[in-house]
């Protein structure tokens, strides 16, 4: 087939002359890709795919799940969205340490607060300390003072250097003024066999990584990182009941699209996802993976993005935390 250049350049010509409120009423007429920068069957895939089902009803049209794993802070899927046009067809899918916290920790050739337009937050969880049945710890205050008697000795596996749960360690370090190795392993899951076994003392890591091994007995959990108990422990304290508001901090996945997407398509966006995340559909899959809801405009979760971005800094910058790039 014999492509006419000057009929092509004519239609982008006559396209670009077309209102934004005028896109964003047709919008979207064909796929939106989300791109995953993690591989499928963890925990953000899993959301994606929920979410791709409700929020593609919601919108009227089918939208890919693509998988784009690779490179620190999954920079390679996030490379996609970076260059893609601003037209709302790619979008992102990430979590908040890769947002928020690895602008401090990596050389990033691009600033997440400049580089994407939030839409909005797809689902939020607490983070549990807990630790092996080794450890004579049946609270935070005991577990500090055993690590202030025990210097160095407490190895605690994260899923990653960098990673909110590996963070979260930090922060209590200096909050109780306790020194623990933190040991990284890629994923939740192979620290969570170490801790099982016993080669780890202790983890932080959201409800549906530690939850079960929990109720199961096999590690004992302290805290919570929520603002209040959670249903699921009801006896378990939070960290500001234990005297550590500092740690009041939830994992959160957010959507977002290329800087510069034009503002009703985004506006749409966060209105299809409100949407989306009420349907019993919804409710019910996070229900079994203990996730939250969180709706949120995409101003607040820019301005919430800037707020992470700044406290991360300091608090990675206060405790030297560097990661190989």
């Amino acid at each position: 087939m014999i492509i006419n250049r000057r009929s092509v350049l004519a239609t982008f010509a006559a396209l670009s002359t077309v209102p934004f409120p005028a896109l964003a009423q047709t919008y979207p007429t064909r796929p939106i890709h989300l791109i995953v920068p993690y591989p499928p069957g963890g925990p953000t895939d899993v959301v994606a795919r929920i979410l791709a089902n409700s929020l593609g009803a919601k919108l009227g049209q089918t939208i890919v799940v693509d998988n784009r794993p690779g490179g620190a802070a999954g920079t390679v899927g996030a490379h996609v969205v970076v260059s893609a046009d601003p037209d709302g067809y790619t979008l992102l899918l990430n979590q908040a340490g890769s947002l928020t916290i690895a602008p401090s920790l990596y050389k990033l050739d691009y600033d997440p607060l400049k580089a994407f337009a939030p839409v909005g937050i797809v689902a939020s969880s607490p983070e549990i300390l807990a630790v092996h049945p080794s450890v004579p710890a049946k609270s935070v205050p005991e577990f500090i003072a055993y690590a202030k008697s025990n210097p160095g000795k407490i190895n605690f596996g994260t899923p990653g250097a960098g990673t909110l749960p590996h963070l979260l360690g930090v922060q209590l370090q200096l909050a109780a003024d306790i020194k623990i190795t933190a040991v990284p392993y890629r994923g939740a899951g192979p620290a969570v066999i170490d801790l099982l076994a016993g080669r780890m003392q202790m983890m932080i890591d959201s409800t549906s990584v530690l939850l079960p091994h929990i109720q199961s007995g096999k590690i004992r959990a302290l805290a919570v990182t929520s603002e209040k108990r959670i249903p699921q422990l009801p006896n378990l304290p939070t960290f500001v009941e234990a005297g550590y508001p500092q740690l009041t901090e939830n994992l959160w996945t957010g959507l977002l699209a290329p800087a510069g997407t034009p503002t009703p398509i985004i506006q749409k966006l966060s209105t299809a996802l409100g949407e989306a995340l009420k349907t019993p559909e919804v409710e019910n899959a996070y229900r079994k993976l203990d996730l939250e809801a969180q709706i949120i405009t995409p101003a607040a979760l820019a301005s919430y993005m800037a707020t992470e971005t700044h406290k991360w800094a300091g608090i990675i910058s206060k405790a030297g935390v560097k990661v190989d790039n």
